[in-house]
């Protein structure tokens, strides 16, 4: 079996990078998720939730609500819940990708260039969208956003970018020309 073009999926929060996720899957690559991972280790990963338990008590342990309480108010407390998670995100992510039979293989990872993760991958999609877009989506978010690479050095550094203040359709078109140029390459 020879390896997919590992194609790593990343943008801002609620630029739609989920739902550029579906749409490669309907256009046949294999997907993965890195906040699924990060949920899956959360409530099953022994040492991840006997560290969490050691660090914030038994009401954490698989809580991600009061995980999310700790750590957006205390960046230090943040900085230790993602020293604890990346590395484990990481070991599954290339497993994963070992595993993957179809040529195409999207991992979506909000925090690509934050974690200098995009030397692991053959090609990144950044999906961003205006912010007035993204409010609408989601509410409230500079909080969280202030920490992250901007959305135009997001797009500089990208291989393929997508503007999604659009419809459905038209970020499934963008995602099908991508499907099309990374299978012909």
């Amino acid at each position: 079996m020879s390896r997919p073009r590992a194609v790593a999926l990343t943008g801002g929060i609620a630029a739609g990078k989920s739902e550029a996720l579906k749409a490669f899957a309907r256009h046949g690559a294999a997907t993965a998720s890195a906040d699924a991972i990060v949920h899956d280790l959360l409530a099953h990963d022994t040492e991840v939730r006997d560290a969490i338990r050691a660090r914030w008590g038994d009401d954490a342990v698989g809580d991600r609500a009061r995980i999310g309480e700790i750590v957006f108010d205390d960046r230090r407390e943040l900085e230790w819940l993602e020293q604890l998670l990346h590395p484990r995100v990481r070991l599954a992510q290339q497993a994963w990708l070992e595993g993957v039979g179809e040529p195409i293989a999207v991992v979506e990872i909000p925090l690509l260039y934050e974690t200098g993760g995009e030397s692991r991958f053959d090609a990144v999609v950044v999906i961003t969208a205006p912010p007035e877009v993204r409010a609408a989506r989601r509410g409230a978010f500079a909080e969280r956003e202030s920490r992250l690479i901007a959305d135009d050095e997001k797009l500089r550094r990208a291989d393929y970018a997508y503007v999604n203040d659009g419809t459905l359709e038209d970020l499934d078109r963008f995602v099908a020309e991508v499907v099309e140029r990374l299978t012909a390459s």
